[in-house]
């Protein structure tokens, strides 16, 4: 179980970086430099780039500097921008990365934007922050005038056509062979996915998510334009949205980050209002101490739009030290809000008794400097996902951005093997999520595979699928980590938390990991989850899904019953345990409204099952 010191260092931890990075210690005052010194005025539409790149060369020989912007709008266009070539963490691979403002091998550095809008044209990256120390940025907003995903309002609908109106001037678009194409400064992109927002709630509508809100086959649809801005999709649906609810159409792919974080140490993003961006809001990767305090990943209240952002809002992958996510809010995301994990790679031949040729699988991670000499690796069977053994990296030469060879200190176990895996143990932070509000989004709330200490408290989740996923695998997404000790505590998952379905969403928290071959005598591929003290408001069956844990509590949990919604989960028993070892639940108070109030376990003897003073029906 969580140990309470452990808990104290989070938190204390947790204070001595807000320290650090707000520069209330002992440090020499910084300096300030102007943008307006540069020639360069808020609300004049000319292209910052330049502007920002020469200051940002005249902070370099600064120590500790403040790059002050005056209040306004800037506008930020690919020319003139730096190219560098990155493999970004779950990011099509589109190389080189337009980078508007680079911030590379920099330290002691803050841009304060004072308040302003901060306005980009085309396809890039706002923020890259490469091998850098103690930078800050703060105080501004990201937006682009044409977002990289399209919305509409549904006008009418019958089962043989959907009439919907499309802004003309935030997502332009052409019709070519019957098919809806939208255009931008510098880029066409096919309309390929579509999520119904609810006009009232705000939120995904109820029972669509990626099951469809048009139905299987919606894509074969033909359209017409009845006027401009307003068109007339012709098709069979299977399914029709709402009159007057809103269409968000997907579009492009994820190229480029928000904010891409890499190589760099005790970075800090302040209130930053994440409006729109080319795919991850912030992608972190290969970085350390990292805190993000009142970054809301949020639509942009003065354009009336529902989409706040292409995919993720905040991704860190393959990180250490402290991350701290604080009074933060998402809203209207397009993928999960956090994700948390390492990247695990196969095995493709063992190349001598201490040197395996590896691969990175998944497309979108792929290049990444995954090992440096000295690091602490384990050997996963791909099969049972159990860590046989752990070794120490004595050298890591890459062949192309998708195979390399690891070399260790020892020999690799004799029982490790060709379609094996590796994961990268050294870089594995401590969590702390706390303050933050989890609005509708499509998928999940926060997904957590790092085998660090996690705290996730005080939060409200109205995630449209499960509020909380803890994953891991070696098999799908390559997303490694088992978690050794998390917390969720104090946290109210409101009744707008599963009522769609999305991959892995078994429950409102998901403990799912992707074991082909689930042995349950074999060592868990999680240890020492514990939920307490949460508010549960429930309108459906799942609460809760377990898989292959080994130190599970449940304890002093409060579950109401919602009638706001129908149960549809196809999954009918509130708690459902698979595998598990070690399960306390005791002292939580149960609606007797709530449907079912039964415990299903599988895979696994009663005994390792304890309750105390609980108000569950029955075990099954």
């Amino acid at each position: 179980m969580i140990k309470v010191q452990k808990i104290k260092y989070l938190t204390f931890f947790a204070f001595l970086l807000t320290l650090a990075l707000s520069g209330t210690t002992l440090v020499a005052q910084p300096d300030t430099i102007r943008i307006s010194d540069f020639g360069l005025m808020p609300n004049t539409r000319v292209n910052a780039v330049p502007y920002v790149r020469k200051a940002l060369e005249a902070c370099q020989s600064k120590s500790e500097v403040v790059l002050l912007f005056q209040q306004g709008r800037y506008d930020f266009w690919p020319h003139q921008s730096q190219e560098r070539v990155y493999y970004e963490s779950n990011t099509t691979d589109i190389n080189p990365r337009r980078c508007a403002i680079l911030i590379e091998e920099m330290s002691g550095l803050t841009i304060d934007g004072g308040g302003s809008d901060f306005v980009f044209h085309d396809r890039m990256q706002p923020f890259t922050i490469d091998r850098s120390e103690r930078i800050h940025i703060r105080n501004l907003s990201i937006d682009w005038d044409i977002p990289l995903t399209a919305e509409s309002e549904i006008l009418d609908v019958t089962p043989e056509w959907i009439d919907i109106r499309i802004d003309c001037c935030e997502s332009p678009y052409v019709l070519e062979d019957g098919k809806v194409f939208f255009v931008g400064e510098g880029w066409k992109s096919p309309w390929r996915s579509a999520m119904e927002f609810d006009r009232e709630t705000r939120a995904v509508a109820y029972k669509t998510g990626d099951w469809g809100c048009l139905g299987a086959g919606w894509r074969d649809y033909q359209a017409e334009e009845l006027e401009p801005g307003v068109l007339r999709l012709h098709h069979q649906f299977k399914r029709v949205p709402a009159k007057g609810n809103l269409l968000v159409m997907r579009h492009s792919e994820r190229d480029h980050s928000g904010v891409f974080i890499t190589e760099s140490r005790e970075i800090a993003l302040t209130d930053l209002q994440m409006y729109a961006n080319c795919g991850l809001g912030i992608l972190s990767q290969y970085s350390e101490d990292l805190t993000f305090r009142r970054v809301n990943n949020v639509p942009n209240p003065a354009k009336n739009r529902i989409l706040a952002g292409h995919d993720d809002g905040f991704q860190v992958s393959n990180c250490r030290g402290m991350v701290i996510i604080d009074d933060c809010r998402f809203h209207a995301l397009m993928d999960d809000p956090i994700n948390v994990h390492g990247t695990s790679v196969r095995i493709i031949e063992k190349m001598s008794e201490r040197t395996l040729l590896c691969r990175f699988i998944h497309d979108q991670s792929i290049g990444m400097p995954w090992a440096r000499p000295g690091e602490r690796v384990g050997f996963i069977h791909g099969p049972t996902m159990v860590t046989v053994a752990e070794g120490e990296t004595a050298a890591f030469n890459v062949i192309d951005t998708t195979d390399f060879l690891v070399t260790f200190v020892d020999p690799v176990p004799d029982d490790i093997k060709a379609g094996d895996a590796l994961e990268n143990l050294t870089w594995a932070p401590d969590v702390l999520i706390t303050g933050s509000h989890f609005e509708s989004c499509r998928a999940r709330g926060v997904l957590i595979t790092t085998p660090g200490s996690v705290v996730i408290e005080n939060n409200r989740f109205e995630s449209s699928g499960s509020a909380i996923l803890i994953s891991g695998d070696a098999n799908q997404w390559y997303e490694s980590g088992g978690v050794k000790d998390v917390l969720i505590r104090n946290n109210h998952f409101t009744d707008l938390c599963l009522t769609s379905m999305y991959q892995f969403c078994e429950a409102v928290i998901s403990i799912y990991p992707v074991i082909p071959q689930l042995d349950p005598k074999a060592p868990a591929f999680h240890r020492n989850i514990r939920i307490e003290n949460n508010h549960f408001d429930l309108y459906d069956y799942p609460l809760l899904f377990a898989r292959s844990v080994d130190g599970l509590a449940f304890v002093g949990n409060t579950l109401a019953h919602s009638t706001r919604f129908e149960p549809w989960h196809p999954r009918k028993t509130t708690i459902t345990l698979d595998a598990c070892k070690n399960v306390l639940i005791e002292n939580n108070q149960v609606d007797p409204e709530i449907p079912g109030r039964t415990i299903t376990i599988e895979k696994m003897k009663k005994s390792d099952l304890r309750m105390k003073r609980d108000q569950f029906t029955k075990i099954l």
